[in-house]
């Protein structure tokens, strides 16, 4: 299966905890969820099932249960997801969004001064 740099809500919320976990069962990833909402087990399977398939997680054999990790780095599926978002929302154009985070998120001076700082580094 190809792999697509979107993910679901539910599918960034169950790779954030593997991210945070560095390596977990099912059940590490259903408990951490379990304590935001509740949620079925089977659920938890079926999209750790999918990630593997889609190969952002990889699994290995443990001595009681699968334990997996994801198979891209955090920074990785970040960067495609925005690019994509950019792509689709805004033409592939940055700066678009950069006026609309500046217009109507309110960033502070301090923001507004990091963000123009790494701006010139980056060139």
């Amino acid at each position: 299966m190809e792999t697509r740099s979107t993910l679901t809500r539910q599918e960034l919320e169950i790779m954030k905890i593997v991210w945070e976990l560095k390596t977990a069962t099912v059940r590490h990833v259903y408990e951490a969820l379990l304590r935001r909402r509740k949620i079925a087990y089977t659920t938890v399977l079926t999209m750790i099932k999918i990630l593997e398939q889609k190969k952002y997680l990889k699994r290995s054999g443990g001595e009681r249960a699968y334990v997996y990790q994801a198979a891209r780095p955090k920074n990785q599926v970040v960067k495609s997801m925005v690019q994509e978002f950019i792509n689709r929302v805004f033409n592939g154009s940055a700066e678009p969004l950069l006026v609309h985070l500046v217009r109507d998120r309110h960033l502070s001076e301090e923001d507004l001064e990091r963000i123009a700082r790494m701006v010139r580094e980056s060139q």
